[in-house]
């Protein structure tokens, strides 16, 4: 009884605390949208979707998503052939740049990117600045890293040996890969593809930086509603809209991993890597090479160049500004956002790690009956909610619901923690769950045997295994909260801003102080999530996810 108990409170306790900060704040949101004055209306969704500029933001929204998900795919796939079925020397180097450009700060990536295209970069005279093109090869520089993990991971635990047997019967190495190899990788392929989707659709951070006034998407019109117009009720029509493409995405995505799992367990324990080969190796290394250094290496490198760049020439003065604020540009000097960004993402990480833990020690359980089964199948579910929900309307739910009695926290700095615990806390789960599933029951039922409690189990089995994911956990954790920037932009208080909020403030003013320290913070939060992302792939489980 004992037993039961302390589980059920061990599920009860995160439910509740995504119940309050994240299923009530987003279920206020859909309600406003229909019920504006307490009587069920459509007239705010008839007045939003009345204006041409609506269905032109819901249009560039989609085509930013699909141009987006479409270029990551195809030079992705190439990266995963390179990365996960050869071997050469340098490859663990080729991985970790390939991934650290996925848990940058959208917000980072946006003014790495606006480094390149602003009249002084390098690709000034192309006129990109404020582009489509631009906003595009951002979300591929973003998203590249998915789809390479994610395909190659399947794709290096393919059974080499039906390929083998259609090279004997005859079939060119163009034929097996159409006829064999990409049917298998299909599931990876089309899942990574409606995740890549889902992250371009609710971009906010990179086209709020490299669009411009007359650019764009149902993130931005969100903020641009309740920021700018205080159109709560259009706003929570968007916000509707929002939820349902991204939620559709998110479906997907979870139908296709779980055929692409039923599919790996068929795979075999034989290597399948080989050594890399001029002949056959060439073209995709060609184009891997090129987006490496073209796509992920060059915008950061001008980054660093830019922030060093001064009126007198190449110097430290940019961060040496950062300890003021930048001739009154700002309320705070940088070094105090600083903190408060280390602040509020060591709460939100530690938030997010107590919840994901118990979180996933409920739903790694295994119950005898199928209604145990699916009920921790549905536990599992209501976890990967945020990830399916932007942190706009995250932010913007929490705006007008934790605004009064008994849970007004608008004046509190915690609002913020909260809100990047939330954001942050499928991640934890998604890495600490395939740690604990892959554990051996077997283990357990000895332990039991030899007269172990089950707090003695649950300590010196399930504890003692995950403790193996928590460094990547706490990686992910923290590299999110730290560069969060969609529900803190409408959650900091101007007093107490984070970095990536002030990055933003400073790349939005004009002037050379102003946008030299702007692109010097941007590289100091980009090493710091770099630096974290770095010791916690150290630390990456086997078992861990490769997103």
């Amino acid at each position: 009884m004992t037993r039961r108990v302390g589980w059920t409170l061990a599920g009860a306790v995160p439910l509740a605390f995504l119940g309050v900060f994240f299923a009530w704040p987003v279920a206020t949101l859909v309600a406003r949208g229909f019920f504006p004055d307490g009587a069920f209306s459509l007239e705010g969704f008839q007045q939003v979707f009345s204006e041409p500029r609506t269905w032109r933001v819901i249009t560039t929204t989609l085509a930013q998503a699909a141009a987006g998900t479409v270029m990551s795919v195809l030079l992705g796939v190439p990266g995963a052939w390179v990365l996960y079925r050869t071997r050469f020397p340098g490859r663990w180097l080729v991985r970790a740049i390939v991934t650290i450009p996925f848990v940058l700060p959208s917000v980072v990536v946006g003014v790495a990117f606006k480094s390149l295209v602003i009249s002084t970069g390098p690709l000034g005279h192309l006129g990109l600045d404020q582009s489509f093109a631009i906003i595009v090869a951002s979300l591929v520089f973003f998203n590249y890293a998915l789809v390479v993990r994610t395909v190659g991971a399947l794709w290096a635990s393919l059974d080499p040996r039906t390929e083998q047997a259609a090279s004997v019967l005859g079939a060119s190495p163009a034929r097996v890969f159409l006829t064999v190899t990409l049917p298998a990788l299909a599931p990876a392929i089309f899942s990574a593809a409606a995740l890549v989707f889902l992250f371009c659709a609710s971009a906010y951070g990179v086209v709020m930086v490299l669009g411009g006034a007359g650019y764009g998407t149902i993130e931005t019109e969100i903020w641009f509603l309740t920021a700018q117009l205080l159109d709560l009720g259009g706003a929570a029509a968007l916000s509707i809209v929002q939820l349902v493409v991204v939620g559709a995405s998110l479906v997907v995505a979870n139908r296709l991993q779980a055929t692409q799992a039923r599919g790996q367990r068929l795979r075999t324990d034989s290597s399948v890597e080989s050594p890399w080969r001029l002949r056959r190796d060439a073209l995709p290394t060609l184009v891997t090479a090129a987006v490496v250094v073209g796509l992920l290496l060059f915008p950061i490198s001008t980054l660093v160049l830019r922030s060093l760049t001064t009126a007198s020439g190449l110097g430290l003065d940019h961060y040496r500004n950062l300890a003021t604020t930048g001739g009154g540009t700002l309320s705070v000097p940088v070094w105090d956002a600083v903190g408060n960004s280390l602040r509020t993402a060591t709460v939100a990480t530690l938030l997010a790690l107590a919840l994901g833990l118990l979180v996933s020690l409920v739903v790694s359980r295994s119950p005898r009956n199928e209604l145990g089964r699916r009920g921790l199948g549905l536990l599992d579910a209501a976890f990967m909610l945020p990830l399916g929900v932007s942190a706009v309307t995250v932010g913007f739910g929490f705006l007008i619901t934790l605004n009064r009695p008994p849970l007004d926290l608008r004046s509190s700095m915690i609002l913020v923690p909260i809100a990047q615990a939330i954001v942050a806390l499928p991640l934890v789960v998604r890495v600490l769950l395939p740690v604990l599933r892959a554990i051996d029951p077997r283990l357990r039922e000895a332990a039991a045997v030899l007269g172990a409690s089950p707090g003695k189990v649950l300590r010196d089995v399930d504890l003692a295994f995950v403790a193996r994911g928590l460094g990547l956990a706490t990686g992910f954790a923290f590299a999110t909260s730290l560069g969060e920037f969609g529900a803190t932009s409408f959650l900091a208080r101007p007093d107490e801003p984070t970095l990536p909020v002030v990055v933003f403030r400073l790349i939005g003013r004009p002037g050379l102080e102003n946008q030299g320290m702007g692109m010097a913070a941007a590289v100091l939060l980009a090493v710091g999530c770099a630096v974290v992302m770095g010791l916690a792939e150290r630390m990456r489980p086997e078992e861990a996810t490769t997103w």
